[in-house]
């Protein structure tokens, strides 16, 4: 049976009206914005969404613990133990952490349109998230101890990717039922406090494998293990409900899968745009942290592996930074009702940012121009989550549409380092000192590009 939760606000999904003898369809799928599109003989929904209502302050905490575990689990590897793993298997070859998270990056990033296809669709006692949240947390503490056990970084490689889809699908699984649940006027301080919690996470979390890095086995499993506790608390104390009455009409084709991987942008502008602006904003963004170390260790004339201090330093105040811009932004867009505006303040501080760090020479500039940049990416980040969620084409497949918005954040991670060492040779003679100021120029103009692509083209979002 559904379940009914007084404190949520928001039982689990009514039953939806079945297809009449005489053929006709149930109602349309809800809007973003809780609506419900118009009746239609003629043409059915693929898939009914579950209603939309305000949700309580426990449900957000619940779900800002269950942001933080996921992010723990995903992060500390990413950041730390890895790398811990690889060094002790292959002293002296860093560049196989590369290969081996880039790897993962990739699988993951190919199989997530299908992944979110498949949650759109399930019908479970559990609800349409929840199994693969528990699926995604037992794939990723089963691949931490495979790594952990693994005799070379091949295997390491391949467990990886086995522990990137678990831990990448059971975050992306909250992430879908914020759209599933979430209304409007809560989106903006839901997208903000659970951003605040991904970025908190991985610098507690290091902090905890740092404790117990006498054992490999340990800085794999223990915030591994805590990350998942924490996030199958969200499912076990405020149930997503049953979602065996969700109807869908339509079988699982060839011709769907395939279109899972897109959408029409003719059809779907504001979405369109809004993914669009998104990329650009972010293939700036990784123009200006791809060559972070390198870039701090010219400006301070210091040497490579004396730096590790100072990125130690700036992106501890850059989460606190991060907070204040996501909270900040996060809240006002809700109170406001206004969302575009705030993205392009993110942009435009990013622009102040990059700029002050591409004429910096000293430590206090550059501190300044990199708690500027996480400050503006935590506010455009957090808000612009608020704005897919408003312009998801169909709310009721926000796994498969939320997956494709990935694509807007991913392929710029992959492709700006590869144009960033193009872009730091413009005007260098041979041996000279890279054109790191052009690179975070570029950034720059990259990011207030995106803003003003949002603020602009996306036309039903204030």
């Amino acid at each position: 049976m559904p379940h009914n939760d007084r404190d949520l606000g928001v039982a689990g999904p009514a039953p939806t009206e079945p297809v009449k003898g005489d053929g006709e369809k149930p109602a349309g799928p809800a809007r973003a914005d809780g609506g419900e599109a118009s009746r239609s003989r003629t043409s059915a929904p693929e898939i009914e969404a579950p209603a939309l209502q305000k949700v309580a302050t426990g449900y957000i905490t619940w779900m800002m613990i269950a942001s933080f575990g996921a992010s723990l689990a995903l992060m500390v590897p990413l950041s730390y133990s890895l790398a811990l793993r690889i060094s002790d298997l292959a002293p002296g070859r860093e560049e196989l952490l590369g290969y081996v998270t880039g790897s993962a990056q990739f699988v993951y990033l190919v199989l997530s349109p299908l992944i979110g296809f498949w949650s759109d669709r399930t019908r479970s006692r559990l609800g349409r998230r929840t199994p693969f949240m528990i699926a995604g947390a037992v794939l990723g503490v089963v691949a931490l101890f495979g790594i952990a056990a693994a005799p070379t970084v091949f295997l390491v490689g391949l467990v990886w990717v086995v522990g990137m889809i678990g831990w990448s699908t059971a975050g992306q699984a909250i992430q879908n039922v914020q759209a599933d649940r979430v209304p409007e006027e809560q989106r903006g301080r839901i997208s903000a406090l659970t951003s605040v919690m991904n970025q908190i996470a991985p610098v507690i979390g290091i902090g905890i494998a740092y404790a117990v890095a006498s054992s490999t086995l340990l800085v794999f499993l223990v915030p591994g293990v805590l990350g998942a506790a924490m996030l199958l608390l969200f499912p076990v104390f405020k149930p997503e409900g049953d979602s065996r009455a969700l109807v869908h009409t339509s079988d699982v084709t060839l011709k769907g899968l395939i279109a899972s991987y897109g959408f029409n942008p003719r059809k779907y502008p504001d979405f369109g745009w809004n993914w669009l602006g998104r990329f650009v904003f972010f293939m700036g963004l990784y123009f200006n942290t791809t060559f972070g170390t390198f870039f701090y260790a010219q400006r301070l004339d210091l040497p490579i592996k004396d730096v590790a201090g100072v990125v130690a330093t700036v992106g501890a105040i850059g989460v606190l930074a991060a907070a204040v811009g996501a909270i900040g932004g996060g809240f006002l867009s809700d109170k406001l009702g206004r969302r575009k505006l705030f993205t392009l303040i993110g942009a435009v501080l990013f622009v102040v940012g990059a700029v002050t760090e591409a004429f910096a020479y000293s430590l206090p500039q550059l501190v300044l121009g990199a708690v500027l940049m996480q400050l503006a990416i935590a506010a455009f980040s957090a808000v612009d989550q608020a704005i897919v969620f408003a312009v998801l084409p169909d709310r009721a497949q926000a796994g498969r549409y939320l997956a494709v918005v990935a694509f807007a954040q991913k392929i710029p991670s992959a492709v700006a380092p590869l144009i960033a060492p193009l872009v730091i040779t413009i005007g260098v003679t041979a041996g000279g000192e890279k054109n790191y100021t052009q690179l975070y120029l570029s950034g720059a103009v990259l990011a207030l590009v995106g803003g003003l692509i949002i603020k602009f083209k996306v036309k039903s979002v204030r």
